[in-house]
């Protein structure tokens, strides 16, 4: 009688790996690589043979190895989309910092499926995904099969950790999935929904869609459009809560400046005419390869500033991020203003209009 341990799958372990298949669970332990299953002594031939008709097993991608028939879960196919991608899943993301991974993210899932697993409720669900994104770098000789999608990126932002998955940033996901969008509602849907959401901020969807070089296409354009509309109300709305919640004083909200006889001065978010001090939300989204029109739009704001202030008049920028990030610190950032502001030169007279 052979007393020889044999492991669940019918495999005895060799001398060198004692490592049986029987003490793994879980639904990423049902999806191993030709290699994880060279570590347990299956070898290649044998994996090959357990694949055949009427086996027990099946081969889900190439290298890639599902421990049971029937279909697999959507839980086991974005564990093999990142096995055929070279990623061990017994290795943990460990991100360092924007545009470099950790030692172990050579990949990571992108595009739709990210969106699903970052929790957009907008993102179709997994077990409606024909394909799944993974995001490799591209120096990687990978092919896009079965339902896996390669995406190519000089270098891989820091991972996000969702369910245990190594998941690209949503601004990234979002880039990476409306490349291969062509349904304007969709692109419109995906890209507001992460910004309504608090998923990430306007700046960085765009910036991420520039250097995609996808802003050259109407429906993404127009999509931006909305989006940026979104961002801005979603950050007015951050600026009133701060006012209130952190007891500044009541601003008048939405108004023109205007010289007595004189020419416009711009409009502003909020302003304090006792104390002469104004705040303009930056809401501009800084675009890869910026043309004359952006410059001509950076300069002309930085005009408008600089001669507010030579008017005596005291202008506090805040971008939707910091409102989001530190409410607090700029409601202190305002109080300051607002507290020195008889300090310094009385203003000259100005006109103050709705907007």
């Amino acid at each position: 009688m052979n007393n020889s341990p044999t492991s669940c799958g019918g495999e005895t372990p060799s001398p060198l790996s004692p490592r049986p298949l029987s003490h793994l669970v879980g639904a990423q332990r049902r999806v191993l690589s030709a290699a994880q299953l060279r570590e347990h002594g299956v070898s290649a031939a044998r994996a090959t043979a357990r694949c055949a008709p009427g086996g027990p097993w099946q081969q889900l991608l190439p290298g890639v190895f599902l421990l049971h028939q029937g279909p697999p879960t959507s839980e086991e196919r974005l564990h093999g989309a990142l096995l055929y991608a070279g990623r061990r899943q017994d290795v943990p993301a460990q991100p360092v910092g924007p545009g470099a991974g950790g030692p172990g993210d050579i990949a990571m899932i992108t595009g739709l499926a990210a969106l699903t697993l970052h929790g957009l409720p907008s993102a179709p669900a997994l077990t409606a995904l024909d394909h799944i994104d993974v995001l490799v770098p591209r120096t990687r000789r990978l092919r896009s099969t079965g339902c896996v999608r390669i995406v190519r990126a000089h270098a891989l932002p820091a991972a996000r950790q969702v369910t245990g998955l190594p998941v690209a940033p949503v601004a990234r996901a979002l880039a990476d999935a409306v490349a291969a969008l062509t349904d304007p509602a969709d692109v419109r849907r995906l890209l507001t929904d992460a910004v309504r959401h608090g998923h990430c901020e306007p700046a960085s969807v765009v910036r991420e869609l520039s250097q995609a070089r996808l802003l050259s296409r109407p429906h993404v354009v127009d999509a931006v459009e909305s989006l940026l509309a979104a961002g801005r109300a979603i950050a007015e709305g951050r600026l009133y809560e701060m006012v209130r919640t952190y007891g500044l004083p009541e601003p008048v909200w939405n108004v023109d400046l205007r010289l007595p006889g004189g020419p416009h001065l711009g409009g502003l978010d909020a302003y304090w005419p006792d104390h002469a001090v104004a705040v303009e939300l930056d809401t501009r989204a800084p675009r890869h390869g910026r043309t004359p029109q952006d410059d001509a739009v950076w300069s002309e704001c930085a005009r408008k500033r600089e001669h507010l202030e030579r008017l005596g008049i005291t202008v506090v920028h805040l971008t939707p991020r910091k409102l989001r990030d530190s409410p607090e610190l700029q409601a202190t950032v305002v109080r300051t203003a607002l507290l020195t502001s008889a300090d310094r030169e009385p203003p000259a007279r100005v006109i103050v209009l709705p907007r």
